[in-house]
């Protein structure tokens, strides 16, 4: 992954690590100038013509719809498989075959499967740009450009910026790819200390951990979710990543209870902590998961990060195509249309 290219215009996007100060900056700019789009106030066509390959081998909801939505919104057209059993991988065809076939029906793909390092493999054979949605235990960079890009926006309601902050990260972070290249594309600011807790046998891999101290960071092993939390600015929570563990770990599941719920905020006094999530969270009782009783806390951000993975995605494939913020300008209109609930709900 250290040899990928950096991210643009007719590159593959697979890695948090193809991103530097300036093209990570590029990016958010471009997703600053699609917001009237991603809110429903305007139409834009820059992307009329342009066809995306959505290629979802593992079960996916808002990533694959929000990739989906996210080219639709800009004027494109989406085909889209989900699923080992509907696709000819059921009959034994290789990555590579797959990613040759599709590619020549599409002018970039979004590919998410189980196995880490596979959609390396979907890039290798691929005529057009492949961007990653998720391969396994890997990574999942979309997913940390829109976590950083909603830090970024939530710190700033608050007159701070990102560099030196104290960053609280719980639950599974062995099996949790969204933490993984979190922390290094956080990697890219200046002097953070990341405060770390996870259950017996779901820890940090010491890599990741390293990456993040060699780029001067600093990353602090806590004994419980209150000690993490405690001085904190923002608290990321993973859900237990049980689809991914042996046989054998889950006979012996041992996460049960909360994660982190009002209580031990209060205990903690960081009840007005920013509080992020990837989702989804497993809100069935005692799923060890972020608690639904936080949600009426202000610093309360799950939802904006949904929200800020539509401008993400719309910036990426506005980046591979080559598309800037005044083709997109150029083609913007106002919608004759409104969608949003008129309904005042008792």
């Amino acid at each position: 992954m250290n040899q990928l290219p950096l991210f643009g215009h007719g590159r593959h996007l697979l890695s948090t690590q193809q991103f530097n100060d300036e093209n990570l900056s590029d990016l958010f700019a471009l997703a600053d100038a699609v917001d009237p789009i991603a809110a429903g106030e305007a139409v834009c066509t820059v992307l009329d013509g342009a066809i995306l390959g959505s290629l979802f081998f593992e079960p996916s909801t808002r990533t694959r719809l929000s990739f989906e939505s996210a080219f639709l919104r800009l004027g494109g057209e989406v085909t889209t498989t989900t699923g080992f059993t509907f696709s000819s991988m059921a009959k034994g065809e290789s990555i590579h075959d797959t990613a040759r076939v599709v590619s020549g029906y599409s002018d970039v793909l979004v590919v998410r499967h189980p196995d880490e390092g596979s959609v390396q493999e979907f890039a290798n054979a691929s005529l057009v740009p492949v961007v990653n949605a998720g391969d396994g235990a890997g990574e999942h960079p979309s997913q940390a450009l829109l976590d950083v890009y909603t830090l970024s926006r939530e710190l700033k309601k608050r007159d701070l910026g990102v560099d030196s902050r104290t960053i609280a990260i719980i639950g599974d972070l062995k099996y949790g790819r969204t933490v993984h290249s979190l922390m290094k594309l956080l990697s890219l600011h200046k002097g953070l200390t990341f405060k770390v807790y996870s259950p017996s046998s779901l820890e940090l891999p010491e890599p990741i951990a390293e990456y993040a101290r060699a780029r001067g960071h600093e990353v602090v092993d806590c004994d419980s979710v209150i000690e993490a939390v405690s001085g904190s600015d923002v608290v990321y929570c993973t859900r237990v990543q049980r689809e991914r563990m042996t046989d054998e770990v889950k006979r012996g599941d041992k996460f049960r209870g909360r994660l982190l719920d009002k209580q031990m905020l209060r205990e903690a006094d960081a009840l007005d902590i920013i509080i992020m999530h990837p989702l989804p969270r497993d809100s069935r009782s005692a799923s060890f998961d972020l608690s639904d009783d936080v949600d009426d806390l202000p610093g309360l951000s799950i939802f904006r990060q949904t929200d800020n993975g539509l401008r993400i995605r719309m910036a990426i494939f506005l980046t591979v195509l080559g598309c800037s913020v005044d083709s997109v300008k150029a083609t913007l209109k106002q919608r004759p249309w409104h969608a949003k609930l008129d309904w005042d709900v008792k």
